[in-house]
Formats: C-alpha cells, structure tokens, sequence
C-alpha cells in the first residue's frame, strides 16, 4: 500500500505560478514511478505529468508543456509539480498517482490513469482571470 497526500493548491491569478507537493508512505518510494493527473468539473480525469522511479525521465501533456515541471526526491519521498503560466484552463483538482513496479526499468513513466495503482485525495487549483 502507497499512502499519498497532496498540498499546496490554492487560488492564483493568470500568470501566476503554484508549486504542489504529495508526499508519499508506506511501500518503498524509489519501487515507484509517479504521476500527476488533474480533473476540472464535467471532465474526465486527464493527464498531466509523469516521472521515472530515477527521477531523469520524465513526460508531459502537451497542454502544460514548457509551463510544467515534475520532480521527486527519492530520499523524502516527494514527488513536486510546478506550475507556471497559469491560466484558467488549468483550473481543477489535481491528484498525485503511484504505480508500485519494482520490476520495471527506472526509466519507465507511464501516462494513463489505469497505470497506476494508488491516488491522494487531491487538490484544488484555481486560476482566476
């Protein structure tokens, strides 16, 4: 089990930036690849960013591309999303995901919502304009 808590959503105005955080417990963090996925209201949950267990490899919607960053810490556990550029588009609940998959190379990310296994509860981004 992969216990995962988000922080750091909020309102911002366009333009602005936002840095979100999810802290990962429970199995071995580095055994993870992590992912950030978002869900505005009436919409499916999307894609947002994604990184390797070793923290190079990393992947990008192409609608935050360029604005978007992910890393992680492996020796705390964390896994940041930083957001600049903001703007309303980005408003909606962003969640943390973790896919336990010790296996696999530390390389791999994955992109789809059925990659992963576990998900925090999530945070709500606004943008105002």
């Amino acid at each position: 089990q992969v216990r995962l808590i988000e922080s750091g959503g909020g309102l911002v105005q366009a333009g602005g930036s936002r840095r979100l955080s999810c802290a990962a417990s429970g199995r071995t963090f580095i055994n993870c690849a992590m992912g950030w996925f978002r869900q505005a209201p009436g919409r499916e949950r999307e894609f947002v960013a994604a990184v390797s267990r070793s923290g190079i490899n990393t992947n990008y919607a192409d609608s935050v591309k360029g604005r978007f960053t992910i890393s992680r810490d492996n020796a705390k556990n964390t896994v940041d999303l930083q957001m600049n550029s903001l703007n309303p588009e980005d408003t909606a609940v962003y969640y943390c995901a973790a896919t336990y998959d010790p296996s696999s190379s530390m390389h791999n990310y994955y992109i789809k919502t059925s990659d992963y296994d576990y998900w925090g509860q999530g945070t709500q981004v606004t943008v105002s304009s």
